[in-house]
């Protein structure tokens, strides 16, 4: 398998920590979101996804892969052990619930393209754009700590004692916001599934710093 992906991309991150996860190999192709203009509007990858985001995966089949989440239910399905989705119907819908209450509601007000066209295009100060920032990251996860907190299905991670899809969109989203100087201490439940989660191999070698094009 090939995955192109961008070290900082949370998205990437978190089929990166799914195929840790599962204990599958891949080939890393970088695809630098800034220089050159970002590599992803280049023709070639655009062959591979019109969208120009990353991550891609490209299985052994030749099958190209987009979306994050996607991605990884893609690989739940076809490679199940250990699974990342609860085998209870309601399980897997609280799961996806929290999952996507982060790559829904939190990430895509927050990704590179969404701050490049708020100082680029509306010319929106750095300090602005960074109250944005902190604004949707602060209040979207305080909503998700509500979430794991208020219900007894979470464990020592978002759903029981095993990694979920949940876990997988959850650590990536707090990189993210630490490094932007979010405020998190108005989130223990979050923080407390996060830090445990980077206890697990799969989770520390798929963060940015430990990527071949990590700068």
């Amino acid at each position: 398998m090939k995955l192109y992906s961008y070290f900082r991309s949370s998205a990437s991150f978190r089929v990166r920590i799914a195929l840790a996860l599962k204990g599958l190999s891949y080939d890393y192709i970088p695809v630098h979101l800034v220089k050159e203009g970002g590599q992803q509007f280049a023709a070639d990858f655009r062959a591979k996804n019109p969208a120009a985001l990353v991550p891609v995966l490209e299985d052994d089949a030749g099958q190209l892969l987009t979306q994050s989440l996607a991605i990884i239910e893609y690989l739940d399905e076809t490679r199940p052990e250990p699974p990342l989705l609860p085998a209870d119907a309601a399980g897997r819908a609280r799961v996806r619930a929290l999952a996507l209450s982060i790559a829904c509601e939190i990430h895509p007000l927050n990704n590179l393209r969404v701050l490049a066209y708020l100082s680029k295009t509306l010319g929106v100060s750095e300090d602005q754009k960074n109250v944005w920032y902190r604004h949707w990251v602060e209040t979207g996860l305080a909503t998700v700590d509500a979430m794991l907190s208020g219900d007894g299905r979470t464990g020592t991670y978002c759903h029981g004692e095993m990694p979920t899809l949940a876990d997988v969109v959850l650590v990536p989203q707090i990189f993210n916001a630490q490094r932007f100087n979010c405020r998190l201490d108005h989130v223990p439940t979050v923080m407390r599934i996060h830090q445990h989660c980077l206890t697990l191999p799969a989770f520390a070698r798929s963060v940015p710093a430990e990527q071949p094009d990590a700068e």
